[in-house]
């Protein structure tokens, strides 16, 4: 028997601690044909999702995949994303959370990466700028030696509670 990852028990825990201080958790979201989210909202191959209480319906937050129902656009949408394929999990307010390596990219019928990602249904979207404002500063580092990193906000961003120094999140890469 193989172990568990520790990613969605940290995913899980990182979701509690953003409810519990009244804060919206957000994941960013690697999407390939796995990844079931609409279409619409995907830019550059990624997706940031809002998955709090309030934004979803049945939300899961399993060991293999997270799943639940949102509204885009007024229509009631179905989400899958499979844990590997989650990048970041953080507080929209606070910009605090943490980042993960993502699993490698299924591979089509073909046997290679698909080119468009094939998506379908889900939640409220947060705009496409976190993801790819977090991703420069993300690089891989062994576990036990993640340092946080520090962003700043850019002009397209309300100033987060605290301050302009509280900006972007502080993120950790967990293997």
């Amino acid at each position: 028997m193989s172990e568990i990852s520790t990613k969605p028990y940290l995913i899980r825990a990182l979701h509690e601690w953003c409810t519990d201080n009244g804060y919206t958790p957000h994941i960013a979201v690697t999407v390939d044909e796995r990844v079931v989210v609409p279409r619409e909202h995907v830019t550059n191959g990624e997706i940031v999702l809002n998955v709090g209480r309030l934004a979803t319906h049945k939300l899961q937050l399993g060991n293999e995949f997270i799943e639940f129902q949102a509204r885009f656009g007024g229509v009631a949408r179905q989400i899958s994303v499979p844990m590997d394929a989650v990048t970041a999990i953080y507080a929209r307010e606070t910009g605090h959370g943490m980042a993960f390596e993502a699993g490698p990219p299924a591979l089509s019928d073909a046997g290679v990466a698909p080119d468009s990602p094939v998506v379908d249904d889900a939640a409220t979207v947060e705009p496409q700028e976190n993801v790819s404002a977090i991703r420069p500063q993300l690089s891989a580092v062994p576990a036990g030696d993640a340092p946080a990193v520090d962003g700043k906000p850019d002009d397209t961003d309300p100033a987060p509670p605290g301050g302009p120094d509280r900006g972007r999140p502080k993120l950790t890469i967990i293997k």
